[in-house]
């Protein structure tokens, strides 16, 4: 997901999805509105900071005095533009903070006897390429970016398929198995892709119990 534009729920239940949803789906950038309606976007910005995130945050806000843009940044945005502003503008900010997100991210991903080179989109086993589908691929890339999290079946399923696309759960089952059986030695004991009951699944680098 390259960008994310936030527009937050505005129930307490809502509240935490969304803040959950950010963890999980991690877009590289959240461009964030000052102005909301029941919750302002720096209690957003202070949330998400304070569950750790550390993508980029762009807020938006029809006040320019000093005192607001110190806020903001204090409360950890990484910019802010006052409106109105040309959309040229915003774009161009917006590419500045990918291109410097891009430049600071790790490519290669090391578990087991595997690397995983995103910029070359490209899994070896002992300097073997191993065949992945695409599906199998970016469901490899979802859960090596979340080592050690838990995802869900729903956040797996948005993440590989997108929110538009109608495929049940158990499509990924299907591809969690067909995965399985590239990477993993036994499945009846997977080291790698584990089951995390009634939740989904999470997965670990190296040999470690959950």
């Amino acid at each position: 997901m390259p960008w994310a534009k936030v527009d937050w729920p505005f129930g307490p239940r809502e509240k935490d999805h969304g803040l959950e949803a950010r963890a999980t789906v991690k877009p590289d950038l959240i461009i964030l509105d000052i102005m909301l309606p029941k919750v302002n976007g720096y209690e957003i910005c202070r949330l998400v900071r304070a569950e750790k995130l550390d993508m980029p945050i762009l807020m938006l806000t029809a006040k320019g005095e000093e005192s607001d843009v110190v806020l903001g940044l204090n409360l950890g945005a990484d910019d802010y533009m006052t409106k109105p502003f040309g959309i040229k503008e915003l774009l161009a900010r917006v590419n500045a903070f990918l291109r410097r997100r891009r430049q600071g991210e790790t490519t290669v991903h090391l578990f087991g006897s595997f690397t995983l080179d995103t910029s070359a989109c490209l899994l070896t086993r002992e300097g073997e390429p191993v065949k992945l589908t695409p599906k199998e691929y970016r469901m490899l890339c979802c859960l090596l970016e979340n080592q050690g999290r838990v995802l869900t079946r729903d956040t797996l399923l948005n993440s590989v398929w997108g929110y538009n696309c109608f495929v049940t759960s158990r499509s990924v089952d299907r591809c969690i198995t067909t995965l399985r059986n590239k990477i993993e030695t036994d499945l009846h004991a997977p080291q790698h892709i584990l089951t995390i009951r009634d939740f989904g699944y999470k997965f670990q680098a190296n040999n470690d119990s959950c």
